[in-house]
C-alpha cells in the first residue's frame, strides 16, 4: 500500500516552511508516492505553482491549507494572540477549491488578528467538497486532551464530524519523538474507534531531509526575532519534521 504526506509546509507558509514545492514534489517522486499535499498555514500562495509541478512530474497534487481557527468569533480582535487552534482542510473537487479559497481569503479579509483567522461559523458555511484532519498537537482536539478535558475532546471531535459530514473528518496521528504527542495519540485513537472516524497518519513536514533541520531553526530564528545562542527561542524539539519515506512512517505506526 502506498502512503501519501498529507501534512506539508512549503516555503509559502512564510518563515516558517523550509521546503520548496519543487523538493516536496521531488520527495514524493522518489518515494513513489502516486499524491502529495500541500498545506500551508493560513495561505494558498504556492497552490497554482504546486499544482502545475505535481501534474508536470506525474504525481497526483492535492491542494489544501491548515487554517487557524479562533474559538471566539472571527470578528473580534482583543486579547491573547495565541489560543488559535489548527485544522488541516484539503480539498476533494472543484466545489472544496473554491470554498478553500473563500475560507483562506475571509480568514484575511474578516478574521485578520495577529494570523488570518477563522471561526466555526465560516467552516459551517463553506465546508463542502473538504476533508479534515484534525491537525497536529496545535489543533484543538488534541490541545483538550493534553489538558485532561477528554469530553470536550469528544465533543469537538464530534462537531467536526457534523460540520464535514460522513467519512470527511479525519482524525489525525504523528510520532516526531514529541512527549506530548505520545501522551495523546492514544486518546486519538480511541476517539476514531468510539466514534468511527477514519484515522489517518501524517508527518508535519517542514523540510525535505533531516539534514535541513538546522536551516529550518535559522529560519524560526528570523522570524521570530531571536538567535540560536538563545536556548529559550522557539524551536522545534526534534528533528523529525522532514519527508520521510514510506518505510519510516510504518516504522512509527506498525498497527495502523
Amino acid at each position: 500500500m502506498s502512503f501519501v504526506h498529507l501534512h506539508n509546509h512549503s516555503e509559502f507558509s512564510l518563515l516558517d516552511g523550509a521546503s520548496r514545492i519543487d523538493e516536496i514534489i521531488q520527495k514524493a517522486v522518489e518515494h513513489d508516492m502516486p499524491a502529495v499535499a500541500l498545506t500551508d498555514h493560513g495561505v494558498m500562495y504556492g497552490a497554482i505553482d504546486f499544482y502545475q509541478a505535481a501534474i508536470k512530474a506525474g504525481v497526483k497534487p492535492l491542494i489544501g491549507c491548515e487554517l487557524y481557527v479562533t474559538p471566539g468569533g472571527r470578528t473580534v480582535r482583543s486579547g491573547s494572540r495565541e489560543g488559535l487552534n489548527h485544522l488541516v482542510l484539503i480539498a476533494k473537487n472543484l466545489e472544496g477549491y473554491k470554498n478553500l479559497m473563500r475560507l483562506s481569503s475571509l480568514a484575511f479579509l474578516e478574521g485578520y488578528y495577529y494570523k488570518p483567522r477563522v471561526d466555526l461559523e465560516l467552516l459551517r458555511e463553506y465546508s463542502g467538497g473538504l476533508i479534515a484532519l484534525s491537525a497536529c498537537l496545535a489543533g484543538h482536539i488534541p490541545q483538550l486532551l493534553l489538558q485532561g478535558r477528554d469530553a470536550e475532546a469528544r465533543d469537538s471531535a464530534i462537531e467536526l464530524s457534523e460540520i464535514f459530514g460522513p467519512g470527511h473528518f479525519y482524525i489525525e496521528i504523528q510520532d516526531h519523538g514529541i512527549e506530548d504527542q505520545r501522551k495523546t495519540n492514544p486518546g486519538l485513537i480511541s476517539l476514531a474507534r468510539e466514534l468511527d472516524l477514519p484515522l489517518v497518519v501524517t508527518n508535519d513536514t517542514h523540510y525535505p531531509s533531516r539534514e535541513r533541520a538546522q536551516a529550518h531553526d535559522v529560519l524560526l530564528c528570523i522570524q521570530t526575532g531571536h538567535t540560536l545562542a538563545d536556548e529559550k527561542r522557539m524551536k522545534f524539539e526534534t528533528e523529525e519534521f522532514y519527508l520521510k519515506d514510506p518505510d519510516e512512517m510504518r516504522s512509527l505506526f506498525p498497527d495502523h
